[in-house]
């Protein structure tokens, strides 16, 4: 991207400009006005980063004072942070040191820059180790001081914000790991604004196209949709005004990434997607005692004007969720037959809902309620950072369980609350009372009846807990924990029970190697692993240890003479068949330029690409390669999860791609459901295989009473063909909808 270029004069308006923002918006806030450290710490920054520029030719300052005025205004975070915010990249990028920063600004600024230059290079590094050590450093910093995280979600949003000046595969890393970790982190911390915007700038550059149509249908309907409001609206604000209320009534639009969403997930277009917006009632009461029930009066005027909809209320006012989220929700049908969501909120609420935790410090008086919240997670965090050395991706895969789960609450015998995860069950109750009660657990009353420990809860369930001191731990619990505690604590008690079988695998390993005279054991044991598909050395000796896994002597001494093409001779798995005798050498091919697109390309030769079976993309997605240790681009749909993981944890070896000619069939599969008839199945396979010469590979089709579901699998060349397919599908008489499942 061409760089913009500024004289010194105009430079120096642009920060000075920024600055005066930042120092505004502070003095129009209720924080203590410490404005000379703010503009200590300012010139200190500014000298600091002097002739430094960003990418965009911008002058560097800049972004800590974007950081700032994020901290400050979209936060509401004070002085110390402000400050923090203009250093935050002083000790990464200068001479400077922490202790430097400590000696001109106090401990506590001190301490927040040290906490985020640990985090400096994003959550992720190169290797997946490298990766969970800075993600649990994140997480130790922030249960230490809030304020941590805090400011590097500002720092992320404003990076997000300027994200079109990187290269596109540093976008694809940037943009995967934000939605992988710092979205659901946001939404964890209440941060609702700013999850909603890193969601929709991620999904910007990981989906140009689809979120260029979606704004430009927003922007088609909004006039239908704002008449739509306004005849919903009026009625309600008429009521409330005649009560004597203060308040302030809101319309909410729905963003791109949720209806996007909502259209990929239940196969609708966009024509469908009803609830693209919502009103928000925000009143104004001084007493906290007198929220409820002017909550409860504003609900019971809408619910006189408008028809409920009895399974859509949420009352997060009597029990707020864990992140400190407090409203009442309630769903009615609107004059032109649709439902619309009302959410009704203090205006304390309001401040929490939109700035987390920060808005908490405005309102507190001693510790309250939300600030407990806050503490009992950073507590379950602490307890997995606890656990010694874990596998580096399902150590992020548990944290992630904690982060953007939906909450139901469930109490126990005495009436006590907890809040879980949804789909949490009995045992996820059992640990989170006691690591003990866990392990013990045989059965659980829910409601009074027994029922197994794997049963679901749901919001309002009493759960009491049976044990037995002769129940030991089973893996297949794993299977039905949703909590990242109870995961963490059935890992590590199994590892403990697994130990004697482990030592037992290590002594056969390290004997027959011993024996047979295998020098080169760490070479050995990772080409082992790898062909075993085997993640670390405990699982591997745990395997021996069982007998899972078979030593053979003549395989060893092939593997001394160094040829990788007999590495399948090492091991015979199970007593079952040997492993073929030989196997392809895998050559590896020239090196990808990662900072370059790569071109997709197929014809009668081959292709320079593969496609992985998890998401099976076709020319015309959107898409993304993976370059694998062969120097092989596998090509993954960028909404794929397991593409998500990968841009999270090992963004360096994410590549931009860009379909060419492409000559070979692709598979794909398309859901089609309609009211069923005579010979409908007929019709339809005569318009797709004669009339359109397309390659059936695969029907199921369902009928039950009057409604028809098939599956279907198809041969095609790109998206267009697919399009093209749905339509004409869809003329068929009885047919109500054809769309691609990806």
């Amino acid at each position: 991207m061409e760089q913009r270029k500024y004289t010194p004069e105009e430079e120096e308006r642009m920060i000075e400009e920024a600055y005066q923002d930042v120092l505004e918006g502070y003095l129009k806030s209720n924080h203590r006005k410490k404005v000379e450290i703010i503009e200590r710490a300012f010139k200190f920054a500014k000298e600091a980063h002097k002739g430094v520029r960003r990418r965009s030719g911008e002058p560097y300052i800049l972004h800590p004072i974007a950081v700032a005025k994020i901290a400050s205004q979209e936060i509401g975070l004070g002085s110390t942070s402000i400050c923090a915010a203009f250093l935050h990249d002083v000790v990464e990028d200068t001479d400077y040191t922490v202790e430097d920063i400590e000696q001109q600004f106090g401990k506590k600024i001190a301490q927040i820059v040290a906490g985020l230059t640990k985090i400096s290079g994003g959550i992720f590094g190169d290797k997946a180790s490298a990766q969970a050590e800075n993600f649990r450093k994140l997480l130790l910093t922030m249960s230490e001081d809030i304020r941590v995280v805090l400011l590097k979600m500002a720092d992320r949003l404003h990076n997000m914000r300027t994200l079109g000046s990187m290269a596109p595969n540093k976008q694809y890393k940037i943009a995967g790991e934000t939605f992988y970790i710092y979205a659901p982190l946001a939404h964890r911390l209440g941060l609702f604004a700013i999850k909603t915007e890193l969601e929709d700038l991620s999904f910007k550059y990981e989906h140009p196209a689809a979120y260029e149509r979606i704004s430009q249908q927003l922007k088609e309907s909004e006039s239908k949709r704002a008449m739509l409001y306004n005849n919903f609206s009026t009625p309600i604000i008429e009521k409330l005004q005649s009560m004597g209320l203060k308040f302030e009534a809101k319309y909410r639009q729905k963003s791109v990434y949720s209806i996007w969403n909502k259209m990929e997930t239940k196969h609708i277009p966009f024509e469908e997607v009803y609830d693209l917006y919502a009103m928000r009632i925000i009143f104004d009461c001084d007493d906290i005692a007198m929220e409820k029930s002017i909550c409860m009066n504003i609900y019971a005027t809408i619910t006189d004007l408008y028809r409920l909809h009895p399974d859509r209320t949420r009352d997060w006012v009597s029990i707020p969720k864990a992140n400190g989220y407090q409203a009442l929700h309630v769903t009615v049908m609107g004059p032109d037959g649709n439902w619309v969501e009302v959410q009704i909120r203090s205006r304390r609420m309001d401040d929490i809902a939109e700035k987390g935790f920060a808005a908490h410090w405005k309102y507190k008086i001693g510790e309250g309620d939300e600030e407990s919240e806050l503490n009992v997670w950073l507590k379950t965090i602490k307890d997995i950072l606890d656990e010694p050395n874990p596998d580096a991706m399902d150590f992020l895969d548990t944290i992630k369980l904690n982060l953007f789960a939906s909450e139901i609450v469930i109490f126990t015998p005495k009436g006590e609350l907890i809040t879980l995860p949804a789909e949490s069950t009995v045992l996820d109750v059992a640990f989170e009372l006691h690591s003990q009660m866990g392990l013990h657990c045989i059965a659980g009353k829910v409601n009074h009846k027994l029922v197994p420990l794997s049963h679901r809860l749901k919001s309002g369930d009493q759960v009491e807990v049976l044990t037995s001191q002769s129940q030991k731990p089973q893996p297949e619990w794993m299977n039905f924990l949703a909590t990242a505690k109870a995961k963490t604590r059935l890992r590590a008690a199994l590892r403990k029970e697994q130990q004697p079988i482990i030592e037992k695998g290590k002594e056969i390993y390290e004997n027959f190697l011993k024996q047979h005279g295998v020098l080169s054991v760490n070479e050995v044991l990772t080409k082992v692993l790898g062909y075993l598909k085997i993640q670390n050395r405990e699982d591997l000796f745990l395997m021996l240890g069982n007998e899972e896994v078979v030593l053979e002597e003549y395989m060893i001494k092939s593997f001394k003479k160094q040829s990788p093409s007999l590495l399948s001779k090492i091991f015979r798995i199970g007593t079952k068949e040997k492993a073929p005798q030989t196997e392809a050498v895998k050559t590896k091919k020239p090196p990808v330029n990662k900072k370059e697109t790569y071109i997709l390309r197929s014809d009668e030769t081959g292709a320079n690409f593969k496609v992985d079976d998890c998401c099976r993309p076709i020319p015309g997605d959107d898409v993304m390669g993976y370059v694998d240790e062969n120097n092989e681009v596998i090509v993954h749909s960028l909404d794929c999860p397991r593409a998500q993981s990968l841009k999270a944890s090992f963004g360096p070896n994410i590549v931009s791609t860009k379909w060419e000619v492409v000559s070979a069939k692709f598979l794909a599969h398309i859901h089609i459901e309609g009211l069923d008839r005579m010979c409908i199945l007929q019709e339809l396979i005569q318009m797709i295989s004669t009339n359109m010469a397309i390659d059936i590979r695969k029907l199921e089709i369902e009928a039950e009473k009057e409604v028809f579901h098939c599956d279907l699998y198809v041969l095609v060349d790109d998206n267009d063909v697919v399009a093209s397919l749905c339509e004409k599908v869809k003329q068929i008489n009885g047919v109500e909808r054809a769309t691609r499942i990806v």
